[in-house]
């Protein structure tokens, strides 16, 4: 295994775009929406369109007052100042639950919103899309499934990249087989030809015994770089750590099979439950790129921040 010194003296090395966060150069982007633990802002998407930024992001209260409760896609000339466009309810996407979105803007001019949509009374998630000609006008009408799942998998919070025609998928896959064992996770790998249709690889990124990630890793952004392809991703070693993960660094020769780096996460939160989570990465085109993600205050609520650099 690689030492913590060792990768420490690699990051030094890394492009930038591969580097983790550093959340004391991050300002509060959007805010929770209430105070305390359980109040939630985060799970967020970005993506630059000419000179403007868009963000979608879950909105969540405490268990009993909602969960996931919408998903907000807003706009930003700036990169931190935001207006909201369109909120999409749990009632309008008939679930239980709502958690990362991700947005896309299609080649045709066209918009595609990806959402992880909890199935009620289950533990079960699945990842439905819907298309719109501007990113303000999403239809939930007009949804459709396109992870599903199955009754001993749940799928969701997937990170979509497109590259030489074809896109691909990272998403963070929950065995269902144990009811009280569903908050273990791995991350799987897919590609696509048109960004609905899916074929599965298996398994890209998992957990290490007896270390900081052994309970499960979800994959929040990758890059694709001259010598493979880096990703950050989210891991926690116990169930409590649930909704506190903190984020590490992978690796890979290609997509397909990535390998963690360190024995010690990558960025954290220096408050709470020292969660960072979910980041995304923007970037700028002109050397400058902006990260996004969920971090815990003090107080157990959660903001979405970012950070240029």
């Amino acid at each position: 295994m690689i030492s913590q010194e060792e990768v420490e003296a690699q990051l030094v090395t890394l492009p930038l775009t591969a580097r983790p966060p550093q959340p004391e150069q991050s300002v509060v982007a959007i805010a929770p929406p209430g105070s305390g633990a359980g109040n939630w802002v985060g799970a967020p998407s970005a993506v630059r369109h000419g000179g403007e930024i868009f963000l979608t992001y879950r909105l969540r209260r405490p268990i009993g007052q909602g969960r996931g409760y919408a998903v907000e896609i807003a706009r930003s000339r700036d990169g931190e100042h935001f207006d909201v466009l369109q909120a999409i309810t749990k009632e309008q996407m008939d679930a239980e639950s709502l958690e990362r979105p991700v947005l896309v803007d299609l080649p045709d001019g066209r918009w595609r919103l990806y959402l992880s949509c909890a199935t009620h009374g289950t533990k079960h998630w699945r990842v439905e899309a819907m298309e719109a000609c501007d990113p303000g006008s999403f239809d939930p009408a007009t949804r459709r499934v396109v992870l599903p799942g199955d009754e001993l998998t749940a799928v969701k919070d997937p990170v979509i990249v497109r590259r030489d025609g074809l896109w691909h998928l990272w998403a963070s896959i929950h065995p269902l087989d144990d009811p009280d064992q569903t908050d273990r996770m791995v991350t799987e790998y897919a590609t696509s030809h048109d960004g609905l249709d899916w074929t599965w690889h298996g398994v890209a990124l998992r957990g290490r015994s007896g270390e900081w990630d052994s309970r499960g890793v979800r994959v929040s952004a990758v890059r694709f770089t001259p010598d493979g392809v880096v990703a950050l991703y989210d891991g926690r070693a116990s169930a409590a750590e649930n909704y506190e993960e903190r984020t590490g660094l992978a690796m890979g020769a290609g997509p397909a099979a990535l390998g963690a780096l360190g024995v010690e996460p990558a960025a954290q939160s220096a408050e709470g439950g020292h969660g960072l989570r979910y980041v995304s990465i923007v970037d700028l085109g002109n050397g400058h790129e902006r990260l996004y993600y969920e971090l815990t205050r003090e107080n157990g609520s959660h903001d979405l921040r970012t950070e240029l650099r």
